[in-house]
């Protein structure tokens, strides 16, 4: 019976332009934090704009989770809701561990694996946002939504080999003269690598959605 009244109830479905909202977030976070790692001395102001972006999407994941509790019909499990919506700020947060991370340790010249890195949390975080969108109708868009799932798990393979090869030139390089360069480099490099693990906890959390409704 409640299934049936859920069918002929109007859904609420400005979560999805929550979840579009966030997803721009999180896109436009990776892009300054891409461009941080360019090095130089606007790394600091870089490191600033970063963590007011994760702000800024700290404040509509607490939309959505405001919008669990007020709404009676909402698109699909409230769990669910809840574990995309954590998943996708989770991602964002680790891009602002990063640049605290950087702005501690004073750092402000990378190496071209740590711009690498950059590269892939980019690709990772437009590759989501097409994923998102894709929930309104998720069962037209299943085969798609997969495809895009895909993309990021490859990304994330892709970003764990640059991990692994960034690592070992630094302690093949100046890690061997200077240990805090090396503990700090290597630092660096694990928050870079972790932003495309959230990533793709958020392509494996749709992936999961789209599985229960079809």
């Amino acid at each position: 019976m409640l299934s049936w009244f859920q069918k002929i109830m109007p859904r609420e479905d400005r979560f999805f332009d929550m979840f579009n909202r966030h997803a721009a977030c999180a896109i436009s976070a990776s892009q300054t934090l891409r461009q941080l790692l360019d090095g130089g001395p606007s790394v600091p102001e870089l490191c600033t704009r970063l963590m007011q972006q994760e702000h800024q999407a700290d404040i509509i994941a607490r939309e959505v989770m405001l919008a669990i509790r007020r709404t009676f019909i909402t698109p699909f499990d409230r769990g669910d809701i809840r574990g995309l919506i954590s998943s996708m700020d989770d991602a964002v947060d680790q891009m602002n561990k990063t640049a605290k991370t950087i702005v501690l340790y004073e750092v402000s010249t990378f190496e071209q694996p740590m711009r690498d890195l950059g590269d892939t949390i980019v690709q990772a975080a437009a590759t989501v946002s097409q994923i998102v969108p894709l929930l309104s109708a998720m069962r037209e868009n299943a085969a798609r939504l997969n495809v895009l799932v895909e993309d990021v798990t490859k990304i994330e393979e892709r970003s764990d080999l640059l991990h692994d090869q960034g690592v070992k030139a630094l302690y093949l390089g100046k890690g061997r003269d200077d240990p805090m360069a090396f503990i700090v480099g290597s630092e660096i490099y694990s928050h870079l690598e972790k932003v495309v693990d959230r990533l793709e906890d958020v392509a494996h959390r749709v992936s999961g959605i789209v599985i229960e409704h079809l």
